[in-house]
């Protein structure tokens, strides 16, 4: 019963970065792509991010995220009498905002190395957003990060992103939002 427990705090208190992501995909993929955030710059003869990472993706999925997280706090209030962790103000942005930061780094670094846009970088694809949103989160939170997020936590959390990562891309592929299955 005890893993039940960590696994559902961990789904819990990570649904605003899972969700941030797939937000700025859909978004995206709905209404066309937007403004590039590197402006169609170069380092080299790499882009510096591409065209995937646009200023609406970015926007929508933080506001996507900080939605998820305020819908949680009424459910967690009103329905589940404060069972689960509370998000306060700060973590309500910095979790979806650093899931879709750590996705920019790791966008920057894959330009670096000549990966193309959409090919696997493994493990780095799937758990660049979890260190941005504990990075994030952690600077700008400490207390609540450390409260919240205990080593049990953040090792289910290692374990099983990855897991969920490929399914939900999976799911995307299949439903024709996202070109690549991973």
């Amino acid at each position: 019963m005890e893993y039940f427990i960590v696994i559902l705090k961990m789904i819990w208190l990570m649904l605003p970065a899972y969700l941030s992501n797939p937000a700025a995909t859909l978004i995206v993929a709905a209404t066309g792509s937007g403004r590039p955030i590197d402006g169609g710059k170069y380092i080299g003869k790499e882009r510096i991010l591409g065209d995937g990472k646009t200023y609406k993706g970015l926007f929508f999925g933080i506001f996507f995220g900080m939605i998820t997280a305020v819908v949680q706090n009424l459910i967690n209030k009103y329905f589940l009498n404060n069972m689960l962790p509370l998000f306060d103000i700060i973590p309500v942005i910095t979790l979806p905002a650093g899931a879709l930061l750590g996705d920019l780094t790791a966008s920057f670094f894959k330009r670096r190395l000549r990966l193309k846009r959409g090919q696997a970088f493994p493990l780095v694809d799937q758990l660049d957003f979890v260190f941005g949103a504990w990075i994030l989160t952690y600077f700008l939170s400490t207390y609540w990060f450390i409260k919240y997020f205990s080593w049990q936590i953040m090792l289910a959390t290692l374990i099983l992103t990855p897991a969920f990562h490929l399914m939900f891309n999976l799911a995307g592929y299949k439903l024709g939002v996202k070109k690549e299955p991973w």
